[in-house]
């Protein structure tokens, strides 16, 4: 199974488009956001996804409400983090903010991979001998440097993708 990690999207419209079109060309049966979605108008745009969209508020999501309402109208699911999934045998934790993962790990020594954002910048080590993958962000305005993530479940291989 393939799953798209998006974050910190920003309202950048055309690069939530072109990530869109990028997870739907790969056939991912499954999207997760880590947060920083913003405004309600990027949710409307995720909506073209060919496959289901779940993930986490992130500290920029303040006008949660509107949010909220565009998320159940197009079906899709987020919560505060983290946001705990099993998927294909896989433990996952999805936060915004990394700052409480290696707490997190501690106590939960059966997370097989977390995922998380708001650095916007990459990340993909071992913590606590867990893997934490941010794909850096995709809000940027430089062309080539915005990043997605692809998680192959389960081996957990990951591919990142540029554009």
């Amino acid at each position: 199974m393939l799953v798209g990690v998006v974050s910190d999207t920003h309202n950048n419209l055309q690069n939530v488009r072109r990530l869109v079109e990028l997870f739907n060309q790969e056939g991912v049966e499954l999207v997760i956001h880590t947060g920083d979605i913003s405004q309600p108008k990027t949710i409307e745009c995720l909506s073209t996804l060919k496959s289901p969209l779940i993930g986490v508020f992130g500290n920029n999501d303040l006008d949660e409400s509107g949010l909220e309402e565009s998320i159940r109208r197009n079906g899709f699911s987020f919560q505060h983090p983290p946001l705990i999934k099993k998927i294909e045998g896989k433990k996952i934790a999805v936060f915004h903010e990394p700052d409480s993962i290696e707490e997190f790990l501690q106590k939960n020594k059966d997370i097989d991979l977390v995922l998380h954002g708001h650095t916007h910048r990459y990340f993909n080590e071992k913590v606590k001998g867990t893997r934490v993958f941010n794909p850096g962000e995709c809000a940027g305005m430089m062309k080539g440097k915005n990043a997605i993530g692809i998680v192959e479940f389960p081996s957990l291989k990951i591919n990142r993708i540029f554009f």
